[in-house]
C-alpha cells in the first residue's frame, strides 16, 4: 500500500492508526533517509499502542522500551550499529519474538536478521516538488491498513 501525507500531523496519524491496530510480534522495518519523518511515524505508532510520555529516537542507546501503552514497544534505531552481531549483545530476539511491537529505523542495515514476517514502511521525501512536506510512504507486508 502506498500513502501521500502533507504534513508531520498526517505523517503521524497514519503511524497512530498502525499503532492502535498493532498486535502482539509485529516487526517494523522503517527506512528513509535522514530528515524523512521516521520519528514523527514512529511517534504516531507509539501514541495508538496508547504510550504517553515522549517518544525519541534512540540514536546513541540503540533500543528505547516503552511499557505504559497497551502493548510493550520496543524501539530500535540501528544507525550507529557497526556490524549485525552487535544486535545479540542487545538481546534483539526477545523483542523480535516477544510478546510486544518492534519498530526498527534503518532497518535495511539489519536487513539478515529481520523476522520473515516483518512489515516494511519506507518513507521518501521527494526533492523535487515544491511541497516540502510532501512524504510518499510506502507499507508492504501488511494488507487492510
Amino acid at each position: 500500500m502506498r500513502y501521500e501525507t502533507r504534513c508531520a500531523q498526517e505523517t503521524f496519524a497514519l503511524g497512530e492508526k498502525l499503532g492502535k491496530t498493532a498486535r502482539p510480534g509485529q516487526v517494523y522495518a522503517l527506512s528513509g533517509g535522514l530528515g524523512v519523518g521516521k520519528t514523527v511515524f514512529t511517534q504516531g505508532l507509539a501514541a495508538g499502542l496508547g504510550i504517553q510520555g515522549p517518544v525519541c529516537s534512540p540514536t546513541f542507546t540503540i533500543l528505547q522500551v516503552y511499557e505504559e501503552g497497551r502493548l510493550p514497544f520496543y524501539h530500535f534505531d540501528v544507525y550507529r550499529i557497526g556490524d549485525v552481531e552487535e544486535m545479540d549483545e542487545i538481546g534483539y530476539e526477545d523483542c523480535f519474538y516477544g510478546q510486544g511491537v518492534c519498530l526498527v529505523e534503518w532497518a535495511d542495515l539489519i536487513r539478515e536478521i529481520l523476522p520473515a514476517q516483518t512489515i516494511r514502511v519506507e518513507i521518501e521525501k521527494d526533492l523535487e516538488r515544491e511541497d516540502y512536506d510532501y512524504r510518499s510512504i510506502t507499507i508492504e507486508g501488511m494488507e487492510g491498513v
